[in-house]
């Protein structure tokens, strides 16, 4: 079993993908595989709607000169995917939007491929917005049919500076209890 994260902070190793390794990290304990992707410094840009991905039903995006694809392929050989956004004007960033909108529209054109996945949403926040961002990213997992595991919160981190989410004990215990919650699922679903 395998889990894919997206990280689409602008910030390598911030304190978004601080949160998202709490949730790795439990998931590797279960012996489920990792990877983290960062969306940081990679060109990544929103949907055209050009429908292509409708009539080619290929399992990738038409547009072909950014990254998507291989994110998109990721998350198609994944068994789950999180999703991490930090909290940019009370909602997720633009990055993570094209990657939501290309894999969302791809996974529609070809029969739902993301179905029956795992997904959990993973925000940094300063102080407020963080519950839309969560919001945000969830849609993405239930239109796609996916399933999503709790928590014992919202998977919501606090801080503004790298590392100030370290500082946040709930938020830190709510990424190590989704992991968990993520692995039970996983292997539950895998049966």
């Amino acid at each position: 079993m395998k889990v894919v994260a997206f990280n689409g902070s602008a910030r390598k190793d911030g304190n978004t993908a601080i949160l998202i390794n709490y949730a790795l990290m439990e998931l590797g304990r279960e012996g489920i595989e990792t990877e983290l992707v960062q969306l940081a410094g990679k060109k990544i840009h929103g949907c055209i709607a050009c429908y292509k991905c409708m009539q080619n039903k290929d399992r990738e995006c038409a547009v072909k000169e950014d990254i998507a694809n291989e994110c998109i392929q990721k998350m198609a050989e994944a068994d789950g995917i999180i999703l991490g956004s930090p909290t940019y004007f009370a909602d997720l960033t633009t990055e993570m939007k094209a990657l939501i909108d290309r894999a969302g529209l791809v996974s529609r054109a070809n029969d739902f491929m993301l179905k029956h996945k795992a997904g959990a949403a993973i925000v940094a926040a300063r102080r407020a917005g963080g519950t839309n961002t969560f919001d945000s990213i969830n849609h993405f997992f239930l239109m796609a049919q996916m399933i999503v595991p709790g928590s014992s919160y919202w998977n919501i981190g606090i801080g503004r500076e790298k590392g100030d989410v370290e500082k946040d004990e709930e938020g830190i215990q709510t990424m190590k209890v989704l992991g968990q919650n993520m692995a039970w699922l996983l292997k539950n679903i895998s049966r």
